[in-house]
């Protein structure tokens, strides 16, 4: 059976080396996010350039996704230290100006907006939800009573969230438009936007791309409330999704995580558009061999949900055993994507589709594959749109996406089961193309089925849309 589910692997001190990223590449990862949280110029440098040499190398096709930072909101520090609370203790959170030096606990955050709309019985989290605190009194602007809901410490210089409110802070910083400057200088393949709440942001981002002279796709990562809101609206302008589960498991009750990650990820599925699941799926291994039971579970459900990428963060940024966790998040991936097969657990479906004939096409050609048990679909895709309707039928067979554009092969790297390709350009016909392709590649045997799907070139039109499903039968060689 073939193997479908991609991996993203964050770089980092771990995986700094040439070595370190191949042994990556080997495990099973062909996507690699570089987290502009952390790190400078020079080592993202770095990074691309051995990520570049090894597609040379492997012949694979290999995706940078660069994730920026958004806006980061921590405390700031007034000299009090780490202090500790219980639960039930008062703590006053406000701007350095209104702290007194009476020896009073107090968490001191220098932004203004983040006290605008915030209102008695709000929540507030401190140091990704460890501490917990309700609102219960404005004292003045810019200075407001915390009661702790439960015990722990509290640190200087720690992230602080509150979840529900809207954050009035644009999620593409001035950080941000510099990082991004940086991203299209070292010809990254994918943004992810941290902290998107309305589909404006990702309008925001690209307007900011065109200027490089370049437009790549765009993931939104959903970490707030605001964006489970409008998340078609954000959909339609996204290229992409990201289940970023650490802030938006602090936004949420965490009893309503799961069912979140469900409805964005069959959100995703419905439009055709990849989704990653990040965050914790296998945390343990950053300093243990082995992962949890419950780690196990949390990745084959995430496949199980519909995912097309699960992402390793820590683990392999540093992680004690990058290779080790790739390897066995494949190895998850390899036994549920049997059994999956094996209990007839493909979406293949025509519910829902667009009216548009390249669409049902795609469908029709991934119900074939199925029907006359292909060896794969090879799909000619100028755009990679018909790959990833392809994809979100979830087909047992993978799916050979086509295309002569870079940006398009590397963006089709996302979706689940494709395998992108280029083609000889040498040729017109896309349709001849893609059967030439089958021909020459050592993937296919003579004898062996594929379904091909293609958009025929009509003279006058600069645009080819799918038009063609054909099964194609992969003849012997002929002597000349």
């Amino acid at each position: 059976m073939d193997r479908h589910i991609k991996i993203i692997a964050t770089l980092g001190p771990g995986t700094d080396s040439y070595e370190a990223v191949k042994e990556l590449v080997e495990s099973g990862a062909k996507i690699f996010r570089l987290n502009f949280s952390h790190g400078g110029r020079e080592f993202f440098a770095k990074m691309v350039e051995i990520i570049r040499r090894l597609e040379e190398e492997t012949e694979l096709t290999l995706t940078v996704l660069q994730d920026l930072s958004g806006p980061k909101i921590r405390t700031c520090d007034v000299g009090l230290g780490t202090f500790e609370v219980n639960k039930g203790d008062e703590v006053m959170l406000g701007s350095s100006d209104k702290y007194k030096d009476d020896g009073a606990p107090f968490i001191c955050l220098d932004i203004p907006e983040m006290f605008e709309g915030v209102k008695v019985g709000d929540p507030v989290a401190l140091g990704d939800g460890v501490i917990r605190f309700r609102v219960v009194e404005i004292e003045e602007p810019q200075l407001i009573r915390l009661e702790a809901t439960n015990a722990g410490i509290c640190p200087p210089r720690k992230g602080i969230t509150f979840p529900g409110m809207k954050t009035p802070l644009a999620p593409l910083t001035e950080k941000d438009k510099a990082d991004l400057a940086i991203g299209m200088d070292l010809g990254v393949d994918v943004v992810a936007m941290s902290f998107v709440q309305k589909p404006e942001d990702i309008c925001n981002l690209r307007a900011e791309m065109i200027q490089y002279g370049r437009r790549v796709p765009i993931i939104a990562k959903i970490e707030r409330t605001a964006a489970l809101e409008c998340l078609d609206e954000i959909l339609t302008e996204a290229d992409g999704i990201m289940v970023a589960r650490g802030d938006l498991g602090l936004e949420l009750d965490l009893a309503e995580l799961p069912a979140a990650q469900k409805r964005i990820i069959k959100a995703c599925n419905r439009l055709g558009k990849p989704v990653i699941v990040a965050t914790q799926m296998l945390l343990s291994m950053v300093n243990s061999p082995m992962a949890t039971r419950a780690e196990t579970t949390d990745v084959a459900n995430a496949i199980l949900d519909g995912a097309d990428c699960v992402m390793l963060s820590e683990e392999t940024a540093v992680g004690r055993y990058p290779g080790e966790a790739v390897k066995f998040m494949r190895k998850i991936a390899y036994e549920i994507e049997a059994y999956m097969v094996e209990s007839g657990m493909v979406n293949i479906s025509v519910d829902g589709v667009k009216e548009h004939p390249s669409t049902f096409l795609a469908h029709a050609a991934a119900m074939l594959a199925g029907k006359t048990d292909a060896k794969a679909i090879v799909c000619h895709s100028t755009s990679g749109a018909t790959s990833r309707i392809l994809s979100s039928c979830r087909p047992a067979q993978s799916i050979y996406a086509l295309s002569s554009d870079s940006t398009v092969r590397h963006f089709t790297n996302l979706s689940l089961g494709v395998i992108p390709a280029k083609p000889l350009d040498v040729i017109d016909d896309h349709q001849e193309r893609a059967e030439v392709f089958v021909r020459q590649s050592p993937a296919f045997d003579e004898g062996d089925i594929v379904i091909i799907t293609a958009g025929q070139p009509i003279k006058g039109k600069s645009v080819t849309q799918t038009n063609v499903v054909k099964l194609y039968e992969k003849l012997k060689k002929v002597a000349s």
